[in-house]
């Protein structure tokens, strides 16, 4: 009985050996399906565009909020706005956060007919496959270039290029190159915003001036000017509904 049992373990263990081979070369033989996906995706340099798609994705929303800074109207709006407060007196109302979303909003409320002129000449094409990325960025760039050299200060510019050690070479059609068009544009847009908040100043001022006296002329000398005409300048603000009037004159001076 016991020799019956090793003649049969032995016949089953050279059956497996036997099967062995061919399993392993049936499993070689079947195509993989990953290598097949990789090939498929590589075919014509499909893949590769699309990482690099991915790629600069990535990079202009890391890079969202400082572009944003940079050839667009935010600047301004976000000065202007910030200098209006302040003329109010309100130091926290309202506050930083609410600010720059009034700030971005205006400026989208602006730069909407550049956005799409920027997503039908360039970003649309991209995504579409009927360009490649090298000629869709200049297309891209194209409206905000002229948005930009609508708003430039020439000074901006002229100073700019004098500080440059190197001499920078000509955009085609005559127009100002971006690396210097884009910072010459910030400050511009800077010093615009710092012109627009002298003139937005000037009413508390002539108020503050006017609870002074007034408190000098009544003897209270020791009562702070800023305390007393906060009031006065807060209601002279709501009265003249100031939020909006200094919004629509933001936008209209874009027009």
């Amino acid at each position: 009985m016991g020799r019956f049992r090793i003649i049969i373990v032995l016949l089953l263990t050279l059956a497996a050996l036997g099967a062995t081979p061919a399993f392993a070369q049936d499993i070689v033989q079947q195509p993989d399906v990953l290598d097949t996906a990789v090939a498929e995706a590589t075919a014509g340099g499909g893949l590769t565009r699309r990482v690099v798609q991915m790629f600069l994705m990535v990079t202009v929303l890391s890079l969202a909020p400082g572009i944003a800074m940079m050839v667009t109207c935010l600047p301004f709006m976000l000065i202007v706005l910030s200098i209006l407060r302040q003329g109010v007196g309100l130091q926290q109302a309202p506050p930083n956060m609410l600010i720059v979303s009034v700030a971005l909003f205006l400026t989208y409320f602006v730069m909407e007919p550049v956005f799409k002129d920027a997503w039908a000449a360039g970003v649309s094409p991209l995504l579409n496959g009927e360009i490649t990325e090298e000629a869709a960025f200049p297309k891209m760039m194209e409206p905000f270039r002229v948005f930009m050299e609508a708003r430039v200060d020439q000074d901006a510019v002229d100073i700019l290029e004098d500080a440059r050690p190197i001499e920078t070479a000509p955009a085609e059609n005559g127009m100002t190159p971006m690396a210097l068009l884009v910072p010459a544009f910030v400050l511009s847009e800077i010093q615009r915003a710092f012109e627009i908040g002298f003139i937005v100043l000037l009413p508390f001022l002539v108020i503050d001036l006017l609870v002074a006296s007034i408190l000098m002329a009544m003897g209270m000398m020791m009562v702070p000017p800023a305390i007393v005409s906060l009031p006065f300048k807060v209601a002279f603000f709501v009265l003249t509904n100031g939020w909006v009037a200094v919004s629509g004159a933001l936008v209209r001076g874009y027009s």
